[in-house]
């Protein structure tokens, strides 16, 4: 600790929309969870919900503020352990195919994630790739005396992987706001057109399955709301 931390009157919003006060609500109780804690190991957050429901944006709110508060925080996509195309995405049973073989989870938890949470710090050169990529592309993660580690990403809340986490974070937003901020934002790189197809052919049926068996709202410790007003 290299600064004496501050408290959320210390840094109150100007305005509290209901966004800031949900923002603050998670905030609290991760600060909660890893003061118990007394510094042992880093606090393990997972943030999840169904694509584009705007976990990186919620992500990088809740690390800026949780830094503020003079917290280390490293905040990481599990994006960037998506499987290649090739390997994610197949056309003769799409929802069902991305579902199980999206993201390479094993190879994230055991040599990022779980590392990361035992000795608050890692050193590692892994291979990521992205829903465009042919080939990996090489990443480092050098993180030093972490407090709280933020993982935002799809799927997380499967059974295999939910008790791993201190605090699990659901972002609630409906697949129709959902798709008009995938478009918007130009998700994937595609024209609207093929953004919609994806979106409502893969990504939202596969989260289907994944709301359907895993029960990843109701399994959160929150639920943080993400649609707009």
């Amino acid at each position: 600790m290299t600064a004496q931390r501050r408290t959320h009157r210390q840094i109150a919003d100007s305005g509290d929309s209901a966004l800031a006060l949900s923002q603050r609500r998670v905030v609290d109780t991760i600060v909660r969870k890893q003061r118990a804690l007394r510094s042992q190991r880093a606090v393990l957050v997972g943030i999840s919900g169904i694509d584009a429901s705007g976990k990186g944006f919620v992500t990088a709110q809740l690390a800026e503020r949780l830094r503020v508060l003079n917290w280390n925080v490293a905040a990481v996509s599990a994006d960037d352990w998506l499987n290649l195309p090739d390997i994610c995405i197949n056309r003769d049973d799409p929802a069902e195919h991305f579902y199980k073989h999206a993201l390479r989870f094993d190879e994230m938890f055991e040599r990022l994630v779980l590392p990361l949470k035992q000795s608050r710090r890692v050193d590692l050169v892994a291979d990521c790739g992205d829903a465009k990529a042919t080939i990996h592309r090489k990443h480092r993660y050098r993180f030093r005396n972490v407090d709280i580690i933020l993982l935002e990403g799809i799927f997380l809340f499967k059974p295999a992987y939910r008790h791993q986490f201190d605090l699990a974070v659901w972002i609630d937003c409906s697949f129709e706001t959902a798709l008009q901020r995938a478009i918007a934002r130009g998700q994937e790189g595609l024209p609207a057109a093929e953004t919609k197809k994806a979106f409502e052919t893969i990504y939202f049926p596969a989260q289907q399955i994944h709301l359907t068996r895993d029960h990843p709202r109701e399994t959160a410790d929150i639920v943080f709301p993400n649609d707009p007003p």
